[in-house]
């Protein structure tokens, strides 16, 4: 980005008493709300959360923000040492910025979300449409309320696209979400059990998703999971474009052969079946993950024998179902960042049909937010761990207990429960377990940070 202090004043409707006509003058090449990752000339975004950002503004200074945004009910703590914008509140402030910045750079944005593989699709779109345009994509998780904007006003003048993750835990986010960046493509990757504590039913958590089109263009296009039937109902009285994509011959898009690999998925689509895409995932889920990205091509005209390499050299987020070399000859498959049952059976599915030379071994963490049922649905695991295919199985958390009862009965020593504080234990206890030849795949929700394991293993 790039804005002088003034504009981006006039953009906010802030107020510039502080500062001076020289100082108005100044170019804001970047933004960031944490002092530690501004650069020179950045605007520092103070946020209130756990810590008060305005407590920060110096030392933003002091690593090169050129002005910050202020709260007006703070400015009993001035002076600064840099200009400051005063506004009511620094987040809205920050939103209409990003709001102004998308309008002025005007890039066709295409929005995911969904109740898994909205991070895993949005790096597979981002990577169609890159062969032919520039590209910006949501960095990591950066899919809230402050990562949206963040991620808009990372873009530069020549950003042809936005590909943007939005996430969700309550309704009306994705309503406001969605109006913040108004797509022009909308996804929904599915359905799931995901934040069940807060929306007790699937129902009510399709209806939250469906937000995701309150500020899709009217010449916009809806692209949805068709194998999901609350999906379906809802889309019926959309008048939207619509592509669906899915397992099922009905979509607009799907599979016409699936070929599981041990590193990677090849696959075949109706829309083009004398290809074949490679993906370097596995399962059959990121199969329809990305025919959602190719759905994304075929609105914005990208040929399907162009997506083969774009699929096959995708630059993928971390910990997402990611093969990993460990040490001492230790395969790794980590898949750390986020879990829900649904998540959950569809890769151990995938890793107890897995070749290796030696034994499997599975270590999975609580999944957060199910609510009432969360020890039944936990439980529910143990219809996808068979001591035939996979050999141990380490457990980390407490709702996860009820599966340890489950398994107990047939896993006996083989199955180890571990409170979540006793990751270093678990590590050693691996570590001391798996032998060259061996498979470790590791899943839980990311409160549960089994990603600090996987940094020990690999």
């Amino acid at each position: 980005m790039r804005m002088t202090i003034a504009e981006i004043a006039k953009a906010i409707d802030a107020d510039t008493t502080y500062v001076s006509d020289k100082q108005a003058q100044i170019e804001i090449t970047n933004v960031n709300f944490d002092s530690r990752n501004i650069t020179q000339d950045g605007l520092f975004i103070p946020l209130k959360g756990e810590h008060d950002g305005h407590n920060y503004i110096n030392s933003a200074a002091a690593n090169g923000a050129a002005a910050a945004l202020f709260a007006r009910d703070h400015l009993e703590e001035l002076p600064v040492s840099i200009p400051v914008l005063i506004v009511d509140d620094p987040l809205t402030s920050f939103q209409a910025l990003s709001r102004y910045y998308l309008d002025k750079i005007n890039p066709r944005v295409v929005a995911i979300t969904g109740s898994n593989g909205k991070t895993t699709t949005k790096d597979m779109v981002a990577a169609v449409l890159s062969k032919n345009f520039n590209v910006v994509k949501t960095h990591d998780n950066f899919n809230n309320e402050i990562g949206v904007p963040y991620t808009v006003l990372q873009m530069e003048s020549n950003t042809e696209f936005l590909v943007v993750e939005l996430g969700m835990d309550r309704p009306g986010q994705l309503d406001f979400l969605s109006r913040l960046v108004s797509p022009d493509v909308a996804v929904i990757t599915m359905i799931g059990e995901a934040h069940i504590e807060f929306f007790k039913t699937r129902d009510k958590i399709a209806d939250a998703k469906m937000e995701i089109t309150h500020g899709l263009k009217e010449d916009g296009f809806f692209i949805y999971n068709g194998d999901e039937p609350l999906l379906n109902e809802r889309a019926e009285s959309l008048d939207f474009q619509k592509m669906t994509f899915g397992t099922d011959k009905h979509n607009n898009l799907y599979p016409t052969e699936i070929i599981d690999c041990k590193y990677e998925t090849k696959f075949k689509a109706n829309i083009s079946e004398d290809i074949e895409y490679t993906i370097p995932v596995i399962g059959e889920y990121n199969v329809t993950n990305a025919l959602a990205a190719l759905a994304v091509g075929k609105v914005f005209r990208i040929r399907p024998e162009v997506a083969v390499n774009c699929l096959k050299e995708l630059d993928l987020t971390k910990n997402r179902t990611e093969w990993l070399n460990g040490k001492n000859d230790v395969a790794i498959l980590s898949d750390v960042y986020n879990s829900n049952p649904t998540a959950a059976k569809k890769v151990l599915a995938v890793f107890s049909g897995t070749e290796v030379a030696g034994k499997k071994i599975v270590v999975l963490g609580d999944m957060l937010e199910l609510g009432t049922d969360s020890p039944a649905m936990h439980a529910s695991l143990a219809s996808e761990l068979n001591p035939s295919k996979i050999n141990d199985v380490f457990l980390v958390g407490s709702d996860i207990k009820a599966l340890y009862d489950k398994l107990a009965p047939e896993y006996g020593d083989h199955v180890r429960l571990f409170s979540k504080d006793s990751l270093d234990q678990v590590t050693s206890e691996l570590q001391s377990l798996a032998k060259p030849g061996d498979a470790i795949m590791l899943k839980a929700s990311h409160g549960i940070h089994l990603e600090n394991i996987v940094s020990q293993l690999v």
